[in-house]
């Protein structure tokens, strides 16, 4: 692997790391990233109800599909996106990740049969995988080691405050307008507006990542192949292995509540005003918390965040599935999204301080392999329970599920960031 410095794009003038120094470019990235997580948004609310009521799929199982085919694409296309930035650098990733997600609103607008849908979702997984993983490895790019977790609390912010603000919007126009076409028009916007922003504004980080490893320490590790990093970030790190299955329950968590939630609620008598409501709730504290806790992170530590915040996770898939009533529904929905704050950004940021800058943007498409692979074993093992059993217990197995990913990084992840780096 080569250094990427030496790549593409790399500044040929002097450049600076810090959150302030670059804080235009930063800016402008976690707008970028705003529309990414809008655009997958605009299915929180209405697809499983679309698989529901208009394409009369046949058990839960059928009916999750779309998150099935989101997970293994977005999945695969995170670990190349960590490669080819680092290859060929950060920006043409980018604007390859728009470029797939353009059709997706138009395909679900248009979809004659839920094949279509599937295919717009594998399309979907392309563009994320691509343009959210760029965004995350450029504004790690900017702000260097002192400020990552910040950085990250602002870039998941964005992408998920989005999520639930799609999520919410699209529910709304579905119960005055229908569930197609009107709501996926919002897509349309967004994707066009991100291709439009990242085409003229976003500028190449390769320089910065060339002046950081300039200054870095060198050691054994610090010019790895492909398959090194994998092996690394997967099993031979301890921290890493802990972030990567971490990463992979919090997903996992996500793809059975994107697809059950909307059907439990309203299976609980809801109209899809208020199913909306109760979608976008998680996606929404999560998105503002994490504001809060990457900076925290940068100053108390990462791992016992991480294992606090799946342990919460846990606590408020248990109260949703006892739940019977909106308030109830409502308060663990916010318990699920705190919890999520306080793992998501930071689990990021914790695979940022262990890899070396040479090999950051592939270690980080790795765990955002495993991580996104969560989306289709948690639609999967969802739908099977849900189908075999009922929604409740698919949600309260899920939940068990989180708790013990909570505990294993507790047991086995080391802290990543050291008193002695904090700021």
């Amino acid at each position: 692997m080569g250094r990427i410095g030496d790549g593409p794009g790399a500044a040929s003038g002097p450049v600076r790391l810090g959150l302030r120094e670059n804080l235009p470019q930063f800016v402008l990235l976690v707008g970028v990233n705003a529309l990414v997580g809008g655009l997958v948004g605009q299915e929180r609310t209405v697809l499983p109800l679309l698989a529901e009521r208009e394409f009369a799929l046949p058990g839960y199982t059928a009916m999750l599909t779309f998150i099935a085919a989101f997970g293994l694409t977005k999945a695969v296309a995170n670990y190349f996106a960590g490669t080819l930035a680092d290859r060929f650098g950060r920006k043409p990733v980018l604007l390859a990740g728009w470029l797939f997600g353009i059709p997706v609103p138009l395909m679900l607008i248009f979809a004659p049969t839920w094949g279509w849908v599937v295919a717009a979702n594998v399309l979907l997984g392309i563009n994320q995988g691509l343009a959210w993983s760029v965004t995350v490895i450029m504004k790690i790019d900017l702000v260097g080691p002192r400020r990552r977790g910040t950085a990250m609390g602002f870039n998941e912010a964005a992408g998920y405050g989005a999520v639930a603000l799609a999520a919410w919007g699209t529910g709304w126009i579905a119960g005055a307008a229908g569930l197609r076409p009107a709501p996926f028009f919002l897509g349309l916007a967004l994707a066009g507006l991100g291709l439009g922003l990242s085409l003229l504004f976003v500028r190449e980080t390769a320089g910065h990542v060339a002046h950081e490893v300039a200054n870095h320490e060198h050691d054994s590790e610090h010019d790895l192949t492909a398959g090194q990093v994998f092996s690394l970030t997967t099993w031979r790190n301890r921290s890493l292995s802990a972030a990567s299955q971490a990463g992979l329950v919090n997903n996992l968590n996500e793809g059975m509540a994107w697809g059950l939630f909307p059907l439990f609620f309203a299976a609980g008598g809801l109209d899809i005003g208020s199913v909306g409501v109760l979608v976008a709730i998680a996606p929404g504290v999560w998105g503002i918390g994490q504001l809060f806790t990457g900076a925290l992170s940068d100053r108390v530590g990462r791992k016992w965040l991480i294992a606090g915040g799946q342990l919460i996770e846990a606590a408020g898939l248990l109260v949703i599935a006892a739940g019977d009533a909106f308030g109830v529904w409502a308060l663990g929905s916010a318990l699920f999204g705190a919890g999520t704050a306080m793992a998501y950004p930071t689990l990021i940021a914790a695979v940022g301080d262990v890899a070396h800058p040479n090999w950051r943007g592939a270690a980080v498409g790795v765990y955002r392999l495993w991580r996104d692979t969560g989306f289709a074993i948690g639609a999967v093992l969802a739908g099977v329970l849900a189908d075999i059993y009922s929604l409740t217990v698919a949600i309260v197995v899920v939940a068990a599920i989180t708790a013990a990913s909570g505990i294993d990084v507790s047991l086995r992840m080391a802290e990543t960031h050291p008193r002695e780096r904090r700021v």
